[in-house]
């Protein structure tokens, strides 16, 4: 099995370098093309992947075909590739804001698509990926898709049209996350707490927190509430929190980011 990526950027890089920590593939069984030179220099450098000349080569020799170029550059790249993938390729995804039908209509001809939507949480082998397949996508395609996806983080098939409710929910949830993280250091640094200190703290917080509810399967309301002693710290913060808002404020955001992944 061949597995050819187009568009060699960061998430590639990340799903790339998955694919091969986890033995899903070797570097001889990936190949890639990216318009930077450069970029194309990198990735056959870090991987030992083998870098075409172009993104029609690529399309040519894969049998899983990732799109992992930037949704303005989507027409360009599949007007190049429409007419050269390999008789029962899966084409793979990860453009924001295309739908399955978008992309099948540019591609101009009946083929096997699974749309996608990571995170940057890849580059640590910790994404969350939701996959929706066209109808001409075998199970068992399937199932190697979301393999492929596995090899960076977790995967959850969902219906198309709940992929906005990801982008809010997940792909755009890494920078409210920071936003957090950034004023939790804060204000320890105004404790008196060293900022690098600071952020540590803050982020193993974080991480342990969400470990702690995916591991449990408890309820996020539950495990609020085991931390919360009577007349204690936390219950006291938590109040500040109810009083500024927080779970409309979050609620808000996300309903926002919901709302212009629709418009894209």
């Amino acid at each position: 099995m061949k597995i050819g990526v187009i568009g060699l950027g960061n998430m590639a890089g990340a799903m790339i370098g998955g694919l091969l920590e986890k033995g899903f593939a070797k570097p001889e069984e990936i190949c890639g093309s990216d318009a930077n030179a450069e970029m194309a220099k990198k990735r056959a450098e870090e991987f030992g992947i083998h870098i075409t000349k172009n993104n029609k080569e690529t399309a040519k020799e894969a049998d899983y075909l990732i799109l992992a170029v930037k949704p303005q550059f989507a027409v360009g790249v599949i007007d190049e590739i429409k007419d050269a993938g390999k008789e029962g390729q899966v084409v793979i995804s990860i453009m924001a804001g295309k739908s399955l039908a978008w992309i099948a209509e540019k591609f101009g001809h009946e083929m096997k698509l699974v749309r996608c939507m990571p995170n940057t949480a890849a580059m640590v082998g910790e994404a969350i990926t939701a996959l929706s397949p066209n109808e001409n996508v075998e199970k068992e395609e399937l199932d190697i898709v979301k393999s492929i996806l596995e090899s960076f983080g977790k995967a959850e098939i969902v219906s198309e049209h709940l992929m906005d409710s990801v982008v809010g929910v997940s792909g755009s949830a890494p920078a409210y996350v920071f936003m957090m993280i950034e004023s939790m250091a804060d204000a320890a640094v105004e404790g008196g707490m060293p900022r690098q200190q600071a952020y540590t703290f803050a982020a193993q917080a974080v991480l342990g927190s969400a470990k702690l509810m995916l591991e449990t399967g408890m309820h996020p309301g539950e495990l609020k509430d085991m931390v919360c002693s009577p007349a204690g710290t936390t219950i006291a913060a938590v109040r500040v929190l109810e009083e500024r808002g927080l779970r409309g404020a979050v609620m808000d955001a996300v309903g926002a980011a919901i709302q212009r992944s629709k418009e894209l």
